[in-house]
């Protein structure tokens, strides 16, 4: 295919044209976390001719993904490959003119500003809080913008965040939710149309962004619900003065010093790692109970929490610390914490 025929639809549309076409084929976007919501963004940007993508996931496809992340094939999951390789490889057969990386990896403080150091946007695909507030730091330390988005079950989130000229994620969202506090896809599930809505809003901004055409982003956090068909808009001028910020306004990047973070431990000789969290509130065990029951066996008593799946048991204690066996990998344990014990 000739390289005029294949953007020839996209370049008729005015506001992109050539210029912009052109712009969008000398754009770096670094994409984090390439399930659902990263995966249909990695796919329309390498659609729309974004020259180079970084792909970054520390999980595996698994079968119950490919309900809703749309990169992936049955192949994929019975070779278990891990999903920024089998992202990556799908996007060389759709648009081999592109340069596209793979980074199996698990984002954490101590690589995240390496990992967008030379990116001109990064999108959020992520599945927990504390990935996104590490994201949140990094972009507003390094002045690169970033795309905010989140789905479950039929409802989803976006914002985009510009450094100094928008408010950031915790102007907006000030604490680390507590693990345990709120749904996940794998307690409350997640269909496919919430996520298609969230990944193109990501996306439309994501061009307009990289052709520079910032007078048309939308400019508010969207909360969007499929189901119900319910569509709220809160403008981001709402938040008026930032110097409170602890991120933007005071430029104290917390979650770049280990704020927050997840600390895990392989535990020898028992096949299972521990997860701690520094700054949890005591966690509800009745709610996250309530949560977990569609997904495994659980159970508890006044002092922790146990829940079994897939052939792992978790096991929560009243400080959010979990002992999860059946892994020695600690990337695995921190997946498993985020699908289901949350932030």
């Amino acid at each position: 295919m000739k390289t005029d025929d294949r953007y020839s639809r996209q370049r008729l549309f005015a506001p992109i044209g050539e210029a912009g076409q052109a712009r969008l084929a000398a754009a770096n976007v670094v994409v984090i976390g390439c399930g659902a919501l990263g995966a249909m963004q990695a796919e329309t940007l390498a659609r729309a001719g974004v020259g180079h993508l970084t792909l970054i996931d520390r999980d595996f496809v698994e079968e119950s993904n490919l309900q809703r992340q749309i990169m992936f094939e049955e192949t994929d999951a019975r070779e278990r490959l891990p999903k920024a390789v089998a992202a990556a490889r799908r996007i060389s057969r759709v648009n081999s003119e592109i340069r596209v990386e793979a980074m199996v990896a698990d984002v954490n403080f101590e690589n995240i500003e390496e990992l967008i150091a030379d990116a001109d946007l990064v999108m959020d695909g992520t599945d927990n809080f504390e990935t996104r507030y590490l994201i949140n730091d990094a972009c507003v330390k390094a002045a690169t913008p970033w795309i905010y988005g989140a789905a479950v079950g039929s409802y989803g989130l976006t914002m985009t965040i510009i450094p100094t000229q928008t408010p950031c994620l915790r102007c907006v969202l000030p604490d680390l939710p507590d693990p345990g506090s709120g749904p996940t896809c794998d307690t409350a599930g997640v269909i496919l149309p919430i996520i298609a809505v969230i990944a193109s809003i990501q996306c439309a901004e994501a061009m307009k962004l990289l052709i520079d055409q910032r007078d048309h982003l939308h400019g508010s956090l969207i909360r969007i619900d499929v189901w119900d068909f319910e569509i709220n808009r809160l403008s981001l001028s709402d938040y008026g003065e930032r110097g409170t910020c602890p991120t933007c306004g005071r430029r104290e990047f917390e979650f770049l010093k280990g704020a927050g973070r997840q600390v895990t431990t392989t535990l020898c000789g028992r096949n299972a790692v521990q997860i701690g969290r520094s700054g949890a509130r005591l966690v509800d065990f009745a709610q996250l109970a309530e949560r977990l029951k569609p997904a495994g066996d659980v159970a508890y008593n006044d002092f922790l929490l146990r829940f079994r799946v897939d052939g792992y048991d978790i096991t929560v204690f009243r400080d959010a610390r979990s002992i999860i066996r059946g892994t020695q990998d600690p990337a695995i344990a921190r997946g498993l914490y985020a699908r289901y014990i949350g932030a």
